[in-house]
């Protein structure tokens, strides 16, 4: 089973990093609000950053080390040509 790393900018210009293994089905459910506790406040608005290809394991480290960036830093590696959506 392949696992992606994600990422999403929020209704109030907050950026929410999670991992899926269906990356739609998990925005319709963050948008439904039966998803993540974070989104009870907020509503997500697109998915700005993807990245494919991970395990289980592997994935849950690069959200973990995505989540410890700064703001600016997180801006930084949307900016790469590599994984961006927007």
């Amino acid at each position: 089973m392949t696992w992606a790393v994600y990422m999403i900018l929020c209704s109030d210009d907050s950026i929410y990093t999670g991992i899926s293994t269906d990356v739609d089905r998990r925005f319709e459910q963050h948008a439904n609000k039966t998803g993540a506790r974070y989104f009870r406040g907020r509503a997500p608005s697109k998915v700005i950053y993807l990245e494919n290809g991970h395990d289980r394991s592997s994935a849950s480290k690069r959200e973990a080390a995505i989540k410890r960036l700064t703001r600016r830093d997180k801006q930084q590696l949307l900016l790469a040509p590599t994984n961006q959506i927007a």
